[in-house]
């Protein structure tokens, strides 16, 4: 039986070595790649969602109006939450990546939604705005867009999540310190609603 020369079997032992690191680095980038897409297609569905509440903004705003002009307060806050909030609601992939930048996007979202709970306060005072059809369409919408943007935070901050536990997890974190990839900024409830309300009767 012929025996091989001892450096064609170091080649082959460096070569299989060489080509398992391969693999494995692969095969982690691949998985880690998913998952970074994972999250950024969440992100574009609480964007959708952001967006499909801003384009309600108007309506609702006109159909109150024609009931409650004199809440012009009101109505200047809502316009101008919606209008500081118009040009963030697609805004790059990097802001996931970024706290204080998402903290700054959030709090735009929040402050536009506190704008419209208020006004939905003012519709109140108003019996026949709170029986017309078309106040009512518009509410039921923004109530399930509301609804909708939460699911979405949700599904976002799971995505979230998983892209985060597997870039800390050993060995996959030190594939992804090599590859740039970077921890997500999760939804966090804003200041207001991490405080109990006052209940006064």
């Amino acid at each position: 039986m012929k025996k091989f020369p001892k450096w064609l079997i170091a080649l082959i032992i460096i070569f299989v070595c060489l080509f398992g690191c391969y693999s494995c680095y692969k095969n982690t980038y691949n998985n880690l790649v998913q998952l970074d897409e994972n999250v950024t297609a969440q992100w574009a569905q609480v964007q959708n969602q952001y967006q499909r509440r801003l384009d309600l903004i108007p309506n609702l705003v006109a159909t109150v109006k024609g009931y409650a002009s004199h809440e012009s307060d009101v109505f200047k806050q809502v316009a101008e939450a919606r209008s500081s909030a118009g040009g963030q609601i697609n805004i790059s992939d990097d802001v996931l990546s970024d706290p204080e930048a998402f903290a700054r996007y959030q709090q735009v979202q929040d402050s536009l939604g506190s704008s419209l709970q208020r006004l939905l306060m003012v519709t109140e005072n108003y019996p026949q705005l709170k029986a017309d059809q078309n106040f009512l369409a518009l509410q039921d919408q923004l109530e399930g867009t509301e609804n909708r943007i939460t699911v979405e935070r949700q599904r976002y901050n799971e995505a979230a999540k998983t892209y985060n536990t597997k870039i800390r997890s050993f060995p996959t974190n030190i594939f992804a310190n090599i590859s740039g990839f970077e921890k997500k900024v999760y939804f966090n409830a804003s200041q207001e609603a991490q405080s109990a309300p006052k209940v006064e009767f």
